[in-house]
This record gives C-alpha cells, sequence and structure tokens, in this order.
C-alpha cells in the first residue's frame, strides 16, 4: 500500500534536511515547511519546500487541504540556549505555541502519526552526569521547557485519541552527510564541533575552553556526541515503528558515552593537520560537567543500529563540509 505525504518542519535546517534527504532516498513523498530564518532552500533534496511559518494556521490549513499528509516530522525551533534565556518569550512563540498550532490543525485534519524533534535540555543538569527516559525533566533555560512543554501537548493530545508521537531527545548533535551533498551551516553556530572546524578553516580567529576544572578526567566538559546522519536514521526508524502500530514513546538518542571538549578539539587538530588557536575561559553558568545518555531504549524500542559513532568520522565530515563552505564551493550553501 502506498504511504502517504510527511510534512517536515524546519526541514531546510541542519537536522531536518538531513532527514528530508533520507526521507527522499527511501522512497518517501516529502512536503517542507520552512521560514528560510536559518535554514537554506538548497539544504531541501526531496519533495516540494513551502515557504512559511510553522504557526501559520491558514497556512497550515491549506498545506493538509492540499497534500495527503498522515504523518509530521516536526524540527521547526529556535534552538540557541542563551538566546532563550534572554530573549524567552521568542522561545515559547516560536517552539512551544506554534507547536499547539501545529498539532491542532494536524489533529483536526486526521494525522496519525508525529515524531518530535526534542532536546537533552529537558534533563537540565542530572546529578550523574547521565540521563536515562525515565529521569526527572527539570529544564534549566526556556529552550529546554520549550521542548518540554511541546513533549507534554503531545502526550496529552494523543491521550485523549490524537496521533500516536515519538519524541526524540537529541544528545549533542555534529557531523555532515558523508558524501558532501549536505551539511551544517547554521547561522552564529554554537555546536562545539562546528565552532571548532570554523576555526580550523580560519572562518574564526579561535576557540575557546570554558572551564578547565571539572571534575573530569582531563578537566573539560564531558558530552555525548551522535552523527546527525545516524540521528536521521532514527526518525526513520520512529516513522516505521509508528506505521507498525508502535505505542507513542520519549527516546533519548545519543551513543551512550562521551568526549570530552579537549578529546574533540584534538580530533579537530588532527583531521586539519594542524593546531588549533585555543583559549581557556572560566566556566560558564549552567553547563553541567558531564551530560551523555542512557540510551538502550532507542535500540531496543526502534531498532535503531547507529553506523558512525566514531569521533574522526564526525570531525572529518564536519571539517569537510566547512572547508566547502571557506572555499566558497558552489555546491555549498552558508549564510552570507
Amino acid at each position: 500500500m502506498k504511504n502517504n505525504k510527511i510534512l517536515v518542519t524546519g526541514g531546510a535546517g541542519y537536522i531536518g534536511s538531513h532527514v528530508v534527504r533520507q526521507l527522499g532516498r527511501s522512497g518517501e513523498a516529502v512536503v517542507t515547511l520552512d521560514n528560510l530564518s536559518t535554514g537554506f532552500e538548497a539544504a531541501v533534496t526531496a519533495g516540494d519546500l513551502i515557504i512559511g511559518d510553522t504557526g501559520d494556521a491558514a497556512l497550515l490549513e491549506r498545506i493538509f487541504s492540499e497534500h495527503d499528509i498522515d504523518t509530521v516530522m516536526h524540527f521547526a525551533a529556535h534552538t540557541i540556549v542563551p538566546e532563550s534565556v534572554a530573549d524567552p518569550l521568542k522561545y515559547y512563540r516560536n517552539n512551544t505555541a506554534s507547536s499547539r498550532t501545529l498539532l491542532e490543525v494536524a489533529n483536526r485534519r486526521g494525522v496519525k502519526n508525529i515524531v518530535f524533534s526534542s532536546t537533552a535540555a529537558v534533563y537540565g543538569m542530572p546529578e550523574s552526569g547521565r540521563a536515562s527516559e525515565d529521569s526527572p525533566t527539570a529544564p534549566i533555560n526556556p529552550y529546554g521547557t520549550s521542548k518540554l512543554m511541546t513533549e507534554w501537548m503531545l502526550r496529552d493530545l494523543a491521550a485523549a485519541g490524537g496521533p500516536a508521537y515519538v519524541a526524540l531527545r537529541y544528545f549533542n548533535v555534529a557531523g555532515c552527510e558523508p558524501t558532501g551533498t549536505i551539511g551544517q551551516s547554521t547561522p552564529k553556530a554554537t555546536l562545539l564541533v562546528k565552532v571548532a572546524c570554523e576555526a580550523a578553516t580560519g572562518r574564526r580567529p579561535g576557540i575557546a575552553i570554558y572551564g578547565t576544572d571539572y571534575p573530569t578526567p582531563d578537566g573539560t566538559g564531558l558530552r555525548d556526541y551522535i552523527h546527525v546522519e545516524d540521528l536521521a536514521t532514527a526518525h526513520l526508524d520512529a516513522l516505521t515503528y509508528l506505521r507498525n502500530g508502535g505505542e507513542s514513546a520519549v527516546l533519548n538518542c545519543g551513543y551512550g558515552h562521551g568526549y570530552s571538549v579537549r578529546e574533540v578539539l584534538a580530533a579537530v587538530e588532527r583531521a586539519n593537520g594542524k593546531p588549533l588557536n585555543i583559549s581557556e575561559e572560566a566556566r560558564r553558568a549552567g553547563d553541567p560537567p558531564e551530560l551523555i545518555a542512557v540510551a538502550e531504549r532507542v535500540r531496543a524500542v526502534l531498532g535503531w543500529a547507529p553506523k558512525f559513532d566514531d569521533l574522526d568520522t564526525i570531525v572529518r565530515t564536519s571539517l569537510e563540509w566547512e572547508r566547502k563552505i571557506a572555499a566558497h564551493d558552489p555546491t555549498a550553501y552558508w549564510a552570507a
């Protein structure tokens, strides 16, 4: 039986575009909705692109009336933690209120399945440094809270007979599509691997380590880095799971082990063949010493089998994309 279309909100962004590419390669019919505030039209390599806001109810009604959509993959969100602290209402408007609008229209239009892009930020600062799906949710910034509120809406809507859902809580996403067709071009990026690769190619003067006195083996923070291609595959696995009648679930997406900031920077230096300009700064408020996923459940529930669980692979694919940007390669895309 032919599957209906999939609506991907935020599908022109970093993670969403990798999922759209995999969906297209799997033969799925995709409609992407993105306002291109941080995404890129060139990143959408499959299906149709509609430019607009996820919170635009009239536009959503038109999209659902014109396309036979039974699944929504929801990525559209603001994602910069410091910005969420400085401008919390921006995050509650876009990440929470717009999600509510999307869910209302999707439910009314009979959508069966929703795959939601959530975040490990819902855990805040777990005492042990490791977070399972059963760990307390205690976000310490509006970004994490805005995502958790959407999880609650999904939970309550499903309990009321609405769509089944899988909420995937991402840990530290990094890397780029290995053949170089798409990559991470997020303007004003804050993710460590991306920033370090920008420094390696001269697009930044250097990179800072924030905190060198944590109770970790080398004094710098430990994080669980997951390759974006493996994360994208988890979304397709979640789609298959829901189509097969799987119950709603919240699942961590990480590898279950971490690398320190120094280890990541050393990997960038290995890949680039020369040292980075590294400075050492004081700790930033709200940065936990360690944040690692307890990630057995996503494998058990979805049958997810990651293929890129290797720091050097993560860094190499990031650096290759960054070099294309630095060289103004016409096959790449970036913010002016």
